[in-house]
């Protein structure tokens, strides 16, 4: 090989590394460059953001980008029956301040402060909106707390946070609004305004101490029994002028019938509802208490229906049936905080058992492919497949069809079916998870939920105008 030969490689060699050294430096600095610029803008973008913000503030309002096709300019209060239009004020003259701390509370609800229903907005959307009255103490009383007795009263299924809400309505009674009067706890549900076995006991600060780490309800609860006429008479001899109500449907339909009996017979007494409901099935609000820690208890119940189903062969299967009568919020609430469940289903959608998207099917593969599966059914799921029963319990529900077992015998048959057996557990902890303490988040719900029930019945707006 020639010397002009190995000069002529050796110069296509230097030139080729010089090219890409080339491209790789001014790759970098494009890169560099880039960077630099990205910073400039967003330095520039800070800036303006910042000036912004800082003229809108010194106009009064917000800071952010004003969206265009947004508005709601037609706002309705959701109507509420008022004491003050047809009963005169105890409380003229009565400063509202928290009497055990004797200080002033750090906010005031005005008279038309509410909380808007429909929060969500689109351009183009509907002007109109519902409103609600916000919570929270006002100016003026319109009973004098002097004067007040209360009762308080539980009815229906359990929930967590029963015991936290007679607690915080007994303690805000006493120590913010210092009643003088007494606090009679109902024991038993309506049937305790009269039935001799259960007097009413007097409840206070001190007998309410420790009751909110108990689950249930000091009162006892129980369904039925209620007696228009022998609840009246307990609310006369007793001078009630406030009653607390917590139940579901069916004891709100008697608050309301107490109410309505009461105007009747031109009683002075202000009836509050607070709504419970172990479903978490009730309109306009974003949950209802003991939801929260339903869903948590029920974890132990499907992380038994997993070991279950993995340890016993062949082809384990756990089934685990949780509350809800119409809606199936426990059911999803708690298959999505686990993240181990194969199939849920609850009373809003219809159960397919065969064909292309059965459940069946769909458990026979989920066994195929891991070796287990596992099922949580909200017990009032089914009623297409089982039909709907004429039988009712004392509050007027219906009995609903034992989904749980029918279930357990159906996959057992498919797999028959198949030529194979199924190992299936069923498990119901039902009444587990709503006999348990309220959990933390539940707990400060529930004291929310207590207070602001009395600040509703004591105030009265500057418009004379009470709750």
């Amino acid at each position: 090989m020639g010397a002009s030969s190995i000069d002529s490689k050796s110069a296509l060699i230097a030139g080729g590394v010089g090219a890409v050294v080339t491209y790789y430096l001014s790759k970098r600095h494009f890169e560099k460059k880039i960077i630099q610029l990205r910073k400039e803008k967003y330095d520039r973008d800070q800036k303006e953001r910042t000036a912004q913000n800082a003229t809108r503030q010194n106009s009064g309002l917000p800071n952010g980008v004003k969206l265009e096709g947004f508005q709601s300019d037609n706002v309705y209060l959701q109507d509420l029956e008022h004491l003050g239009k047809y009963f005169a004020s105890e409380g003229d003259g009565i400063d509202n301040v928290m009497v055990r701390a004797n200080c002033e509370y750090n906010k005031l609800i005005g008279p038309q402060e509410c909380i808007l229903a429909n929060i969500r907005r689109g351009p183009g959307d509907s002007t109109v909106t519902r409103a609600f009255v916000r919570a929270g103490p006002r100016k003026d009383l319109h009973f004098n707390p002097k004067t007040v007795n209360a009762a308080i009263v539980t009815c229906g299924g359990l929930c967590p946070g029963l015991n936290n809400v007679i607690r915080e309505i007994t303690r805000s009674l006493f120590y913010l609004y210092g009643i003088q009067g007494k606090c009679y706890g109902i024991v038993g549900g309506y049937g305790g305004f009269y039935d001799p076995k259960t007097p009413p006991i007097e409840l206070t600060p001190d007998t309410v101490r420790h009751i909110h780490n108990k689950g249930g309800t000091m009162l006892g609860s129980s369904r039925g029994g209620f007696d228009i006429d022998k609840i009246v008479d307990f609310i006369k001899k007793k001078n009630i002028r406030q009653l607390y109500v917590i139940g579901g449907d069916g004891t709100h339909r008697g608050a309301f019938k107490i109410h309505e009996t009461c105007m009747e017979l031109g009683l002075h007494v202000a009836v509050a509802g607070i709504p419970k409901t172990i479903d978490n099935d009730v309109d306009y609000i974003d949950r209802s208490f003991g939801f929260i820690t339903s869903v948590e208890q029920a974890q132990s119940a499907i992380h038994a229906a997993k070991t279950e189903a993995m340890c016993n062969l062949p082809n384990g299967i756990g089934i685990v049936k949780l509350m809800g009568r119409s809606s199936g919020y426990i059911a999803a609430h708690a298959t999505l905080g686990s993240g181990d469940v194969d199939l849920c289903l609850v009373p809003e959608v219809p159960i397919v058992l065969d064909g292309e998207k059965g459940c069946l099917p769909h458990l026979w593969n989920r066994v195929k492919q891991k070796g287990y599966a596992v099922v949580v059914v909200a017990e009032g799921a089914g009623e297409e497949l089982l039909g709907e029963s004429t039988e009712t319990d004392a509050s007027g529900n219906k009995k609903l069809p034992m989904i749980g077992e029918f279930l357990k015998s159906e996959i057992g048959k498919y797999f028959k079916s198949k030529g194979e057996e199924a190992t299936v557990k069923y498990i119901d902890p039902s009444y587990m998870i709503r006999s348990v303490p309220a959990n933390a988040t539940d707990s400060l719900y529930c004291m929310q939920l207590g207070q602001n029930a009395v600040h509703g019945k004591l105030y009265m707006s500057p418009e004379g105008i009470s709750t």
